[in-house]
């Protein structure tokens, strides 16, 4: 016994809106085992893969009124910076309610501050002579003078004595206790070898008073010191002035 079915197909034809050249590319005639193919894909050589819709999420979801926010705070943030110039408010210049009545006033003080400009450049334009002029340091006033604090602070090197012949063991708080009884000391440099802090066998003591150094060098001179015989004369003055 035979059974007929009866099928029944329904088919849509839909019509979609591509791009000029790809609705150009379906137009070129086809080739190779393709050549007597209908217009359109062949099932039995090409697979129409299903149409992805690419859908792109944010890491974070955006708040609707996050924008407003961030508008409210950049108004507050510039609340500060507006200030208004004759009231001191926070609004501008051109906003600012009392603009009738302070801007005459404001306007009148500016007159007598420009007044009292002139009269104060008047000394300096009789000291300078002409007005805007570059005066060098040595043209001006008191420029000729010597810095009292320079020469006050700058040692006497004629109360400097040398000493030479010294050991390697020997110290500054040794030559401090050898040269302290003669006078007042101002200052001691010991020659020290850089890498093992070793003396290198002479000294230079300052007195502040010149008779103290000269009879310094007239006691200790050919004084008998940790088995050597020191020399004791006068420091030739420094040639860097």
């Amino acid at each position: 016994m035979i059974k007929k079915v009866k099928v029944i197909s329904h088919y849509k034809i839909e019509k979609h809106r591509v791009a000029k050249s790809i609705a150009q590319r379906k137009t070129w005639k086809k080739f190779g085992l393709s050549d007597n193919d209908k217009p359109g894909p062949n099932p039995a050589t090409t697979i129409g893969a299903e149409e992805v819709q690419m859908q792109f999420l944010s890491s974070k979801d955006e708040d609707p009124n996050e924008s407003d926010d961030l508008k409210k705070k950049l108004i507050d943030s510039q609340k500060g910076q507006v200030k208004c110039r004759l009231c001191k408010e926070d609004h501008w210049t051109k906003q600012c309610p009392y603009k009738d009545k302070l801007e005459p006033l404001r306007s009148s003080l500016m007159d007598d501050e420009k007044d009292e400009e002139p009269a104060a450049a008047a000394p300096q334009e009789k000291k300078t002579g002409i007005p805007g002029k570059y005066v060098p340091p040595s043209m001006r006033e008191g420029g000729s003078k010597k810095g009292e604090s320079m020469i006050s602070n700058r040692r006497d090197e004629t109360a400097t004595v040398r000493v030479t012949n010294l050991s390697e063991n020997t110290r500054e708080q040794d030559l401090q206790e050898l040269f302290r009884p003669f006078g007042e000391i101002s200052r001691i440099f010991l020659a020290k070898d850089k890498f093992t802090m070793a003396s290198k066998g002479f000294a230079f003591i300052n007195y502040k008073r010149r008779d103290d150094a000269a009879r310094a060098i007239q006691v200790i001179n050919g004084f008998g010191y940790d088995h050597l015989i020191l020399n004791v004369e006068w420091a030739k003055p420094s040639t860097n002035q």
